[in-house]
């Protein structure tokens, strides 16, 4: 299944369906008077969050969705049957923008989230809505109100804890592998990764989701490589884990490339927390191990991590650390009962058993 988290669809919600013009005929009853009944209300276009999808594949084969018209009036005061509604199922974290792709209208952040995208017109009134004293015998009715119709923008954010950064084979999804139940693909060539994976890693009970993007290369934000719209995947991550290779001639310069990056994308990336690791010192002997330390540490002002995916040495402790951001993370925002830490890790646990 190929990964898609942007796709532009066509909504419109049913028109209402038109009053009736019906007089009562029985017998013995001469006069029997208008019963033309009222048109039934259109169809809803609704947008709804549902567990068990990861992408939004499915709009690239059905852009347009259509609800049903109202039934029409008839006699006997019959109101018309209201119009069928018409649902976009989209995965947990979609953001729904108008035509313009910049105005937001709702973002679908929990499961069962729904939200009315488009109201159905109203039904038109039959003739006997019309009847007065003085107009015993109205021959006329109203028609149904249009629907509304408009192009409408669905943009995927993936939902995780925890994101990977860092330049193409710094070591991501090898990380992402040794940790999770995902299998992202591995390789020994750049963009190996050309789209977003979530796994749910595990450490002393706890769970949290992580996810790892395509690595950025110095102008990504100008379009360079694969560009930087795989970035809107970790703005929602409580904290950031970047990845810098120790096979990297000059890690200094790999770090500032990508901080760089996520500071031109903005949108916050920058202020979030961040932990920095060497990775893949595997590779590495002592001395090289010392001399890139110290050269990442001063670049970063920040004191670096080790780790391994390869022997697994460092990785328990990332962990550790990553979980322990999360959990500080939560506990100091208010809760509602809405936003649990197991919630989040079933949801991403259930795509990465697909």
């Amino acid at each position: 299944m190929k990964f898609l988290d942007q796709a532009r669809v066509y909504i419109r919600s049913g028109d209402g369906g038109a009053g009736s013009v019906s007089f009562h005929r029985e017998k013995f009853i001469e006069f029997g008077g208008p019963d033309g009944g009222d048109g039934g209300r259109g169809g809803d276009v609704w947008v709804e969050a549902v567990n068990g999808l990861n992408t939004l594949i499915d709009y690239r084969f059905q852009q347009h969705f259509k609800a049903e018209t109202g039934g029409h009036g008839m006699g006997r005061n019959r109101t018309g049957a209201k119009g069928g509604e018409a649902v976009l199922k989209v995965p947990v974290g979609t953001q729904i923008f108008e035509e313009d792709n910049e105005t937001l209208i709702v973002d679908m952040t929990k499961e069962g989230q729904r939200y009315r995208l488009a109201a159905g017109g109203n039904g038109g009134f039959g003739n006997a809505h019309f009847k007065t004293s003085t107009n015993q015998a109205p021959r006329h009715a109203n028609p149904g109100l249009d629907g509304v119709e408009k192009w409408i923008w669905l943009r995927l954010k993936l939902i995780a804890d925890a994101g990977l950064v860092g330049l193409p084979n710094a070591g991501k999804s090898t990380f992402l592998a040794a940790v999770t139940r995902a299998r992202p693909k591995i390789a020994n060539y750049p963009f190996t990764t050309l789209h977003p994976n979530l796994g749910v890693a595990s450490v002393d009970g706890s769970e949290f989701v992580l996810a790892d993007i395509p690595g950025l290369i110095e102008g990504a934000h100008e379009g360079v490589g694969i560009g930087d719209r795989f970035l809107g995947h970790v703005e929602r991550n409580r904290v950031l884990l970047h990845l810098v290779s120790g096979q990297e001639e000059d890690v200094a310069k790999a770090y500032r490339t990508v901080v760089n990056e996520l500071d031109a994308y903005g949108h916050g990336l920058t202020d979030k927390p961040e932990i920095l690791a060497l990775s893949q010192i595997d590779t590495l002997d002592e001395d090289e191990r010392r001399e890139k330390l110290e050269a990442l540490a001063a670049a970063s002002g920040k004191t670096p991590m080790m780790l391994s995916a390869a022997t697994g040495e460092g990785m328990q402790a990332a962990l550790r650390a990553l979980r322990t951001i999360i959990l500080e993370s939560k506990g100091s925002e208010p809760s509602d009962g809405s936003d649990d830490f197991q919630d989040d890790a079933d949801w991403a646990a259930d795509a990465d058993r697909r």
